[in-house]
């Protein structure tokens, strides 16, 4: 593909216009803002029951319904924390889009071109 087709090459003005704008870079930032501490809050509570396992089993092992204990509990809430993330990262995807929607559409007007 030749350079002068390719959105991305560096001597497309319209890009660089675009990825310099301020609301290409407020959506940047919305979702990092999002996505990071998604992410290490999951990567935490992720390990944190081979950690609690491993370095308290007194406390893992605690019984709280029947033969039921507290590390069967921690494992099954991880199934319902990817629900509740998912969940929440869909709700702000469509702001994302949104925003993206908006961008692409005043690129279409730099560049004369209709999306």
């Amino acid at each position: 593909m030749a350079a002068s087709n390719n959105p991305l090459s560096a001597g497309n003005s319209a890009w660089t216009r675009v990825a310099n704008s301020g609301d290409f870079r407020k959506l940047l930032a919305s979702k990092k803002a999002f996505v990071l501490p998604a992410t290490i809050f999951f990567v935490v509570y992720y390990f944190a029951l081979p950690i609690l396992v491993g370095y308290a089993p007194d406390l893992m092992q605690k019984k709280i319904i029947g033969p039921v204990n507290l590390a069967y509990l921690f494992a099954l809430s991880q199934f319902a924390v990817v629900f509740i993330i998912t969940y929440l990262y869909v709700r702000a995807a469509r702001r994302f889009d949104e925003a993206s929607t908006r961008i692409l559409a005043e690129a279409g007007k730099i560049t004369g071109k209709e999306n």
